[in-house]
């Protein structure tokens, strides 16, 4: 119990080894994932690669959109109304307009339109009775992190798992949205992010005074509380989707109240129009991105629900559409939102990586790493001319760098070259820090005691203890700012330090404690 007790960090040492073992090599160990699959077979650990490593596609584009500064918006009913009047003084559709009010009278106003120019803009905003200060292109940082919340929830529900969405800076301070997905072409990702997914249900009907055509908005994109797979039935694609309850009670009176209490029989062919506004007949119109993917009419039995009142006790039924692709279009859609504004992809830049290049490149990198091993190896052993001391001191730098391949697996982050650059620094540090607790405790004299040791060791993990801090704040920039592959390095050094300098050092600590006064 004693050894026990006296060894307690080599067995938490022991213990996270055991651990990252399972991370790596158990099928499905990461929470909510199953093993990798590879285009050769299933891959022999669960970590993830970016696509320099597995190879795939990267766009990085602006966002669409103009921004007014300085608006003097001060509450949320003010904001509604302005964004009614600019969406019908600028001819653009509401979604396309945000209006950010501040209490300090520096509210914000983004139009994601890109044929609105400045100057319109600013003239809209003067013709409301406002004075913007700034009127800019681009959008808030707001917007910007909206983005990337959507986008990764779209690629994360799409067929390109295993994706990377995040905010870039570049020269000349424009900010980009970085896209990655491994495995794929850009022509896949691009199919998956150049439409925003926006999903309206219409009732059309015939004004029963005037006699036009009234085209209502039923339901939105935020009224689906459930969401079914795309599947196909009786040759008919569909989407079972459940409404949320408070707008279920809405539908229902809306669809009474147009006159589809009884039913309604319609005619008229989604592929026969490109927009809602061309539909005359009493219908229930789905669209996808504005355009109809659905036209029918509404079953007797379902009309009678909305007459009585019981359908927003069950508010569930199907939404149907004209082909398997655009079933699937609309579930990916409704599941993951959309987006609030679009991408540049013309001023934007795009690269695809070969899988071919990709596997190269990590021959490459597992050579290095070996080679970095060898050299930082012979170093130590050059210094100490004795194997009981260097190979302890080696095995547990590993340690470190198997340690933190455990967390990378458990956390499911994609690793890019730069992040193997991390694991190579972290293996240099490593090692650093194990040498001055080697010279400190083995070139000071003889080591007679317990408490001498623990002395010597004390006054060496100070030491270490302060350069880890030191590289910490170095890198902590680096993880903050939207700096590319720079903010992977930066993670992986920061983990790898943090894993030797709470693990890995104190336990080499004990391992030296017993082989000296062993001795």
């Amino acid at each position: 119990m004693s050894t026990l007790r006296d060894n307690w960090r080599i067995v938490v040492l022991v213990v996270l080894l055991l651990g990252s073992t399972v991370a790596l090599f158990v099928p499905g160990a990461p929470p909510g994932t199953a093993a990798n699959e590879s285009a050769g077979g299933e891959q022999l650990t669960n970590l993830q690669y970016g696509i320099d490593l597995s190879g795939g596609a990267r766009i990085e584009a602006p966002v669409v959109g103009t921004t007014a500064e300085g608006v003097e918006v001060g509450n949320q009913t003010e904001a509604v109304q302005l964004q009614t009047a600019l969406s019908n003084r600028l001819g653009v559709d509401p979604i396309d307009l945000t209006v950010r009010p501040s209490a300090n009278e520096s509210g914000t106003v983004e139009v994601f339109d890109g044929n609105v120019t400045e100057a319109e803009l600013r003239t809209a905003l003067e013709e409301e009775g406002y004075q913007p200060e700034t009127v800019r292109p681009g959008v808030t940082s707001e917007t910007r992190k909206e983005m990337v919340d959507a986008i990764d929830r779209k690629v994360s529900t799409s067929a390109l798992s295993g994706g990377n969405v995040r905010e870039v800076n570049v020269p000349g301070g424009q900010n980009l949205i970085a896209v990655t997905a491994p495995g794929r072409d850009a022509e896949d990702l691009i199919d998956i992010l150049e439409e925003r997914g926006v999903v309206r249900v219409y009732a059309v009907y015939q004004n029963g005074t005037s006699g036009n055509w009234t085209r209502q908005q039923v339901l939105g994109q935020d009224d689906f509380s459930d969401i079914g797979t795309a599947q196909t039935v009786n040759n008919q694609p569909q989407v079972p989707v459940v409404i949320e309850q408070q707008a279920a009670r809405q539908f229902q009176n809306d669809m009474a109240d147009a006159g589809f209490g009884g039913g309604a029989s319609c005619a008229v062919e989604a592929s026969e129009h490109e927009s809602v506004d061309t539909i005359n007949g009493t219908c229930l119109v789905t669209t996808l991105n504005g355009e109809p993917v659905f036209v029918g009419g509404v079953d007797p039995g379902l009309g009678q629900s909305f007459a009585d009142g019981t359908f927003a006790n069950d508010p569930q039924f199907v939404m149907t559409t004209t082909s398997m692709d655009e079933a699937r279009e609309l579930q990916l859609s409704l599941d993951a939102g959309q987006l609030p504004a679009d991408l540049n992809f013309e001023d934007g830049s795009r690269s695809t990586l070969s899988p071919a290049l990709a596997d190269q490149f990590r021959t490459n990198s597992l050579i290095t790493g070996l080679l970095a091993v060898l050299a930082v190896s012979l170093v130590v052993y050059v210094r100490y001319r004795r194997r009981e001391v260097a190979l302890p001191m080696i095995v547990t730098a590993l340690s470190e760098v198997y340690i933190l391949l455990g967390f990378v697996a458990l956390a499911q982050y994609p690793l890019n070259l730069s992040h193997l650059a991390g694991f190579i620094a972290v293996i240099g540090t490593g090692v650093d820090d194990l040498i001055i607790i080697g010279d400190e405790i083995l070139q000071q004299g003889e080591v007679g005691t317990a408490r001498v040791f623990q002395s010597r060791f004390r006054k060496a993990f100070w030491v270490i203890g302060a350069a880890a801090a030191t590289t910490i704040v170095a890198m902590v920039p680096l993880v903050g700012f939207p700096l590319g592959d720079l903010s992977g390095f930066a993670i992986i050094t920061i983990v790898g330090v943090l894993i030797g300098v709470l693990v890995t050092r104190p336990a080499y600590g004990d391992i030296l404690r017993n082989l000296v006064l062993d001795e």
